[in-house]
């Protein structure tokens, strides 16, 4: 997961440095796998100055290069010879002097250097849009103001956007940290500092509901937000849209697209925007797919369904793979002019089926499949919903559709955590105050407190924090393990020396042992392997219903097959003289259906 530094920093106050910031999220379990710079224009313009074109002349021994004289405010002008066929004296340019490294469009970086061209001196270049990365245009060089000044640095006059992105390798128990917010929240946890949470005003809904919702399959989606938009217009987001997605890896398509992304990764929810007018007979259903039906998905790709799959459903005919990717047919173009804005909350193990059938890992499903935030649909709603009125104009034209089951919805979890229990888990006494300010700053909110410990109430957000030791794992990982000191004296069990008698050492072990001390291998294959080993129809083959791959599809029979592909791996690698032995087990389903394994 890509975090964006600049945009950390509008959750968390006062600035804290990248490098603290770094160092604070691996050490309370967000690892921070590797960083690297972004910049709107590469290069960032550095080195590249404004300068006046003094004089320009013919060159002497070429028809379509000119000799030019640049004031760049050194006191000095530079000799600079020009191929643009619209330089004249007189015109304020960007100038590249000597030492300078610039970055075009196409093609590699360039340092510039003191030449001869053509039997004159050049000590720089007078600079085209695309050659510094400004702009595709090469007709001629770029052209500035009249009243620029000279001298002051080229990147002074645009907006350059300079970033770091920092490269978290999220766990799959972490999904309330799949957001720029959610790392902002243990950051604030961490320096026991504010969290600043998105500003978000209220929009006007009306009574009318020109899209009505039904879900079939509350269990499935346990609560489904919308709103009608009409009258949005469709076009290019602003700059620092489309440098925030730029930024983590995503390519900026439409200002309603950008804003659906820049909600799903700056609060963790994600958004579907479907173009109100192809949903057929006005109407959102929720329910499974048909099996074997054909599905046209965003990216233009046919698949066929299983019919495990939840989806979202106009009158006719399904329009979205529920959590996992929209359909084709009612996407988002350059000519909608009315929109349905979904947020909903999917149950993880639905969508994780559906991407896992279809091998379809998208932002939605990843965040989807670790559990979002129940209570927090609305919310990212009402984000989008100001971010397009300001971007894409329109109005709210829908009362707010939000269909809630209770019955089905996660509940918080209620949990008392002991103060006895805190220090024997942890080893150490955490003082009571810091106990408090940490879970206060997580969002886990305390309903009473007493001498023996806390009575609190864990959001559902934070789906895999139902138990004390799971609030007390919170605490001790933001209050840190290195606050745990390491004991002087190390106390370990060692078991009685009995002698390699056959009761203490079994048959296995013997063996193992034996082909060891004679330079054997011991190796280890997957229990799980490829169905073309054991054809899946035979009587006693067990296949998995959810294989995690088409290598990963039936257990083995046999450990012949992962051992001559070990076999083979080393070989292609020319490594022939290998000696390889496994013992484990194998599987098989007997008649009565009961599974049997076999050593």
């Amino acid at each position: 997961m890509k975090i964006s530094y600049n945009q950390l920093l509008q959750y968390i106050s006062p600035e804290v440095s990248f490098e603290k910031i770094s160092e604070l999220l691996t050490n309370c379990g967000l690892e921070v796998e590797g960083t690297e710079k972004f910049e709107s224009v590469k290069g960032s313009l550095k080195g590249l100055v404004t300068g006046l074109v003094v004089s320009k002349e013919k060159h002497p021994n070429a028809d379509k290069l000119s000799l030019t004289k640049v004031d760049i405010g050194t006191g000095e002008h530079l000799s600079i010879v020009c191929g643009a066929p619209n330089v004249e004296a007189g015109q304020k340019v960007i100038v590249a002097p000597v030492g300078t490294t610039i970055f075009p469009l196409k093609g590699e970086p360039f340092t510039i250097a003191k030449a001869k061209i053509r039997g004159e001196e050049s000590q720089g270049m007078i600079c085209a849009e695309d050659e510094i990365g400004l702009g595709e245009s090469h007709d001629g060089i770029m052209v500035l103001p009249g009243d620029t000044q000279i001298g002051i640095p080229a990147k002074n006059l645009f907006k350059i956007t300079e970033d770091t992105i920092i490269e978290i390798g999220l766990t799959a128990n972490r999904g309330d940290a799949a957001s720029h917010l959610g790392t902002a929240r243990d950051i604030s946890a961490l320096l026991d500092i504010p969290l600043n949470k998105p500003q978000i005003s209220k929009p006007t809904y009306t009574q009318a509901t020109p899209i009505k919702v039904l879900v079939k399959n509350p269990e499935f989606c346990p609560r489904y937000s919308g709103v009608y938009i009409k009258n949005v217009k469709v076009k290019e987001s602003p700059e620092w849209l489309k440098n925030f997605l730029k930024s983590i890896g995503l390519n900026p398509k439409n200002n309603l697209v950008d804003i659906s992304n820049f909600v799903l990764h700056a609060v963790g929810q994600p958004l579907h925007a479907f173009d109100a007018d192809k949903i057929k007979g006005s109407e959102i259903i929720v329910k499974p797919a048909q099996k074997d039906s054909e599905f046209v998905c965003l990216d233009g790709e046919v698949r066929k369904l299983n019919g495990s799959e939840l989806m979202i459903w106009d009158a006719e005919q399904p329009i979205a793979m529920a959590g996992v990717m929209g359909g084709l047919d009612s996407a988002v173009s350059s000519n909608t002019q009315n929109i349905f804005i979904e947020s909903a909350y999917f149950e993880p193990g639905i969508v994780r089926k559906s991407a896992k059938a279809h091998a379809l890992n998208t932002d939605s499903s990843f965040r989807f499949e670790r559990g979002t935030d129940p209570q927090g649909t609305v919310t990212a709603l009402e984000l989008a919903i100001s971010l397009i009125l300001e971007l894409a104009g329109g109005e709210v034209a829908s009362a707010l559709t939000d269909i809630v089951s209770n019955e089905h919805l996660p509940k918080n979890a209620e949990v008392f955590v002991r103060k006895s229990e805190i220090k024997r888990v942890c080893g150490i006494e955490i003082p009571d105050e810091r106990v408090t300010a940490i879970l206060s700053r997580l969002e886990i909110e305390i309903k009473n407190v007493s001498t023996e410990g806390w009575q609190v109430s864990v959001p559902a957000f934070k789906s895999d924090v139902t138990r004390e030791v799971d609030v007390i794992e919170e605490i001790i990982r933001i209050y840190g393990f290195d606050h745990i000191p390491l004991n002087e004296k190390m106390h370990i069990s060692l078991p009685q020396a009995l002698g390699h008698t056959d009761k203490v050492i079994g048959k296995k072990e013997r063996i193992a042992f034996y082909l060891r001390s004679h330079g054997f291998h011991e190796m280890q294959a997957n229990s799980m392997t490829k169905e073309k080993y054991f054809n899946p129809q035979d009587e006693g083959v067990i296949s998995l219903k959810n294989p995690l791959s088409s290598d990963l599809g039936v257990m083995r029979q046999s450990l012949i097959p992962g051992a001559l592909e070990s076999v083979a791996y080393n070989q292609e690698r020319k490594e022939d003289s290998i000696l390889l032995f496994e013992i484990g087990k194998s599987y098989r389903k007997k008649e009565d259906k009961k599974f049997v394994e076999s050593n």
